[in-house]
């Protein structure tokens, strides 16, 4: 499943990028976190409660982030399993100062989903992932 989306925040990139690498804002914005932890230099371990159509069940994913070019680039590998399946992905997220103030993000994901949240949601998985990174970006604008 790939998905690209395009936000645009009032602050400037490097306040974006401060907010995108606070564990407290994250666990804040990602839908459904119930924590995030520190698991190493630029590796965190997260859990969150996820629902897919009629059905929810808890994950727990490792989040590494690599290729840091602050405050203008970096890229994401999460690798999560729970009670529903497993989740696997690689997000690329660009900041750039837009025309008018403020920053410009696009996101690039490429992930995987398998099991009982793939064989339930299937046809909806696309449209659930979309909504939960809007909600996502959403919130982090509020919070940068």
């Amino acid at each position: 499943m790939e998905l690209s989306a395009d936000y645009h925040f009032d602050k400037e990139p490097q306040d974006v990028w401060d907010a995108l690498m606070n564990p407290d804002v994250l666990a804040g914005c990602i839908p459904g976190c119930r924590s995030i932890e520190p698991d190493g230099p630029d590796r965190y371990r997260a859990s969150a409660t996820v629902r897919v159509g009629p059905i929810s069940g808890n994950f727990t994913a490792t989040v590494a982030l690599s290729e840091l070019n602050p405050p203008h680039s970096y890229r994401m590998t999460i690798e999560g399993s729970g009670n529903l399946g497993f989740v696997n992905g690689v997000s690329s997220v660009t900041l750039t100062p837009a025309s008018g103030g403020g920053t410009d993000l696009h996101v690039d994901t490429d992930g995987q989903v398998g099991g009982a949240a793939a064989r339930v949601g299937q046809r909806m998985m696309g449209s659930v992932a979309k909504g939960m990174m809007d909600r996502f970006f959403g919130c982090l604008a509020e919070s940068a």
